[in-house]
């Protein structure tokens, strides 16, 4: 079933009692999420923890969770991301030490709704003609009922009967909840309850939420009721019944300003939003009786500054999300103004200490990163400008970024491909070239240059010839080892046909052809004619013939 089609009809409702001279209990009821906190510390700050915990989950009244987990698992997160600001808070005002509250809270997403659950408030089912009690108690007393060591009508009767062993506050930085979903039916009824209800009878309880049909006024008779029992603690109800979405256009209450908590009148004139500081267990409830502290100090929450009038535009409900203005003074406090525009976004009931806190603006001051986080979770959807201008220089950042790396890349391509290029037309140069050498002792010609470029070869034997290297001179043999250059294929070739036909000539050196031409030919006649380089020599004037090459060396001598 989508999770658009149901919703909660509800009604909440909260009182001081005839005894308590504050109430700490504190309540909130939407049409997906319902909670009920129970502060206790007596005047150790109750009230605080109770308001600060349910205003803490206030952003959570929404449907469209993804999978049917998630609305469970960011339920129980928040949970204990407000148990840490009580921490936070204790930290920051050590009078509240001591403090503590109980939660109980569904969350209702499509056809599931989950539970959360730590202390001693109930939650109740009413499903068809079945009423059932849907929470265990963390209580001392339960434990012993649990082991067959107390029995049940024992319980309301036992000294130790408001003992909690399980609870949030600053005891424990990750308390254990009992964490469920069930499957939900359209018509079911659903009664969230602080303890202070237990002083009605279970079956008169069950009776009022079967036989009054509105919310509301099953409510009131339960407040009526504990009243009438006495009342000696503060009593939070809430009644919630599942509904289809579209059957509660013409019943769903308009959204109630934070500022109109449902209490009795004497209840509100009694409910301040802190109280004196008395140093007690977190797991023991306090007494009924007024308590002040040794000294006499209050431990009054300092109010947070509100925000600006300019905070934008009233926050809308679109599509089962929120989308809430952020406060321009985000940091150091979470602006009352900025939780009235949460509260008002939706309709809702606020009750307790919770609601006199919004009212008056004395919201618990922490740390700035908590406040920080707070108004975080408060305006998870920030006005849509906002939004669209932190996209838009997300990315510009990203796409210059971007042009940067593909910049670098391109520089470094252009010099792979440069070195690239010049290595292979290195190589092609040298595979234009030739030269006379040995190899394997004999002569051979090689394409390519003798040298060497590291553990790489620049040239390759192209042909080796029959003339062995040891029939050669020792000068013709160096010659031959160091390489004989030639300018090309046809040269080399007629090197090696000039050493083949006659090696002594060819590759005689230098000094000796030099003196064997000096000498006279032992058959020459006294007239005969000088070699045209003499004659150019006696005569003073450049001989017209070049001078004579050796075609072994590759060059002129």
């Amino acid at each position: 079933m989508p999770d658009t089609q149901l919703i909660l009809r509800y009604a909440a409702r909260s009182d001081v009692g005839r005894l308590r001279s504050k109430n700490d209990d504190s309540a909130y009821a939407g049409r997906h999420l319902a909670v009920v906190a129970d502060g206790m510390g007596g005047h150790a700050g109750g009230d605080v923890a109770s308001a600060s915990t349910v205003l803490d989950l206030v952003h959570l009244d929404h449907g469209g969770y993804g999978d049917t987990g998630e609305a469970g698992t960011v339920l129980a997160d928040e949970i204990q991301t407000a148990n840490s600001l009580l921490s936070e808070l204790v930290a920051t005002n050590p009078k509240l030490a001591g403090m503590g509250t109980t939660v109980t809270a569904i969350l209702l997403n499509g056809s599931k709704l989950a539970f959360a659950h730590i202390g001693d408030s109930r939650a109740y089912r009413l499903r068809g003609t079945r009423f059932e009690q849907m929470s265990v108690d963390h209580t001392f007393v339960q434990r012993l009922i649990n082991e067959g060591r107390l029995r049940p009508e024992e319980a309301e009767t036992h000294p130790h009967k408001n003992v909690l062993m399980r609870v949030l506050g600053d005891v424990d930085a990750s308390p254990e909840l009992d964490l469920t979903s069930f499957d939900v039916e359209e018509g079911e009824r659903w009664l969230l309850c602080s303890d202070g209800l237990n002083y009605v009878p279970h079956a008169i309880v069950e009776q009022t939420v079967r036989d009054v049909e509105d919310p509301g006024e099953c409510a009131d008779r339960l407040i009526s009721l504990t009243l009438a029992a006495g009342a000696p603690d503060n009593v939070t109800v809430i009644v919630a019944d599942v509904i289809a979405a579209d059957a509660a256009v013409d019943e769903e209450p308009p959204a109630a300003p934070a500022a109109a908590a449902t209490v009795t009148a004497s209840a509100a004139a009694r409910t301040p939003v802190t109280s004196a500081a008395r140093a007690e267990s977190p797991t023991a409830k306090a007494e009924p009786e007024d308590e002040t502290n040794d000294d006499g100090a209050s431990a009054e929450a300092e109010p947070a500054p509100s925000a600006g009038a300019d905070d934008g535009p009233e926050a809308s409900e679109a599509g089962g999300r929120r989308e809430v203005p952020t406060d321009p003074n985000l940091g150091a406090h979470l602006s009352a103004e900025v939780l009235r525009r949460e509260l008002d976004s939706r309709p809702h009931e606020l009750v307790g200490a919770a609601a006199a806190a919004a009212e008056s603006g004395s919201l618990p001051s922490v740390a700035s990163r908590t406040a920080a986080r707070r108004a975080a979770a408060l305006l998870t959807h920030r006005a849509s400008d906002e939004v669209e201008v932190e996209e838009a220089e997300v990315e510009q950042d990203t796409g210059r970024q971007r042009l940067r790396r593909w910049i670098k890349i391109a520089v470094a391509l252009v010099i792979a491909l440069v070195v690239v290029l010049g290595l292979w037309f290195g190589y092609a140069w040298t595979q234009t070239r030739y030269y006379v050498g040995a190899f394997e002792n004999r002569v051979a010609i090689f394409n390519g240059v003798s040298q060497t470029l590291g553990p790489i070869s620049l040239s390759k034997v192209h042909a080796t010839t029959e003339i062995t290297l040891s029939s050669l001179p020792d000068f013709q043999q160096q010659r031959l080892r160091a390489g004989i250059a030639a300018n090309s294929l046809s040269e080399a070739e007629d090197i090696v046909a000039a050493i083949r036909s006659n090696p002594e000539s060819c590759l005689s050196s230098p000094s000796s052809s030099a003196s064997a031409s000096a000498r006279p030919s032992g058959s020459a006649s006294p007239s005969a004619v000088p070699p045209p380089s003499a004659s150019a020599s006696a005569s003073g004037r450049p001989s017209a013939s070049p001078s004579p090459t050796n075609p072994c060396l590759g060059g002129q001598q």
